[in-house]
């Protein structure tokens, strides 16, 4: 399903929002940030330029953890968005996901066996997508490619394009059933060729670099979901 890119309409930081909205992002490292020591991630990119007290915008929490799977997602999504500040005693406006690539990792040898079975993994990512949508409005932020060279990741767990296909599509296709938008980012960036995409990776072969998060934020944000849901 590849996304349809139009002119950004973000706010700046210089406009005031009459009626902020309040957003989770969770998910894995690629909500997390990991790999942008300058920016901190999309996520963080993005919350800054909402962050200031004479011009608020809207308010974005970032709940990525590092390594995280969609069971691990699905289990803490409800209670860690109720902890926070502004989402105390209501939902959020929108639910932002990004999990999947750790699932689809192969263990301890290329040919190993998957880190969630596909069966298994397509259950839980119709738990985790019905979860979300009982909150409110939900977008789906796909993985970006490896580098397939550079694995194993970690010394055990070794990635590939064709396993992230196949879990892309579990994935894009459930979010489809729900008519919950999906921005194919591995698509995406794939298409775009390997002079552009490899050095926006970092040197791990798995997560984005500060080019790699600057460009991932500008896709996001130039996504007519995004748009219209803010």
């Amino acid at each position: 399903m590849a996304a349809t890119l139009s002119h950004p309409q973000v706010s700046s930081p210089q406009v005031a929002i009459a009626q902020p909205r309040r957003i989770v992002a969770i998910g894995d490292s690629l909500i997390y940030g990991y790999g942008d020591p300058e920016g901190g991630g999309w996520v963080e990119r993005l919350r800054r330029r909402w962050f200031c007290p004479e011009t608020p915008g809207h308010v974005l929490y970032n709940l990525g953890v590092r390594g995280d799977g969609v069971q691990r997602v699905s289990q803490r999504l409800n209670y860690e968005f109720s902890r926070r500040g502004e989402l105390r005693n209501r939902l959020p406006d929108l639910v932002i996901l990004s999990v999947g690539v750790n699932d689809s990792a192969r263990v301890g040898k290329p040919n190993g066996r998957h880190h969630t079975d596909f069966a298994v993994f397509q259950a839980q990512m119709a738990d985790l997508l019905d979860q979300a949508q009982d909150l409110g409005p939900v977008l789906f932020v796909g993985m970006v490619p490896v580098l397939p060279e550079r694995m194993p990741f970690a010394e055990v767990l070794y990635y590939n394009h064709t396993d992230q296909g196949r879990y892309r599509d579990i994935t894009a296709a459930a979010c489809d059933q729900r008519q919950i938008p999906y921005l194919d980012v591995l698509d995406l960036w794939l298409g775009r060729g390997d002079a552009w995409w490899r050095p926006r990776l970092s040197g791990d072969g798995l997560h984005p670099n500060v080019e790699g998060y600057r460009a991932l934020l500008e896709d996001i944000t130039q996504w007519s979901a995004f748009q219209h849901l803010l």
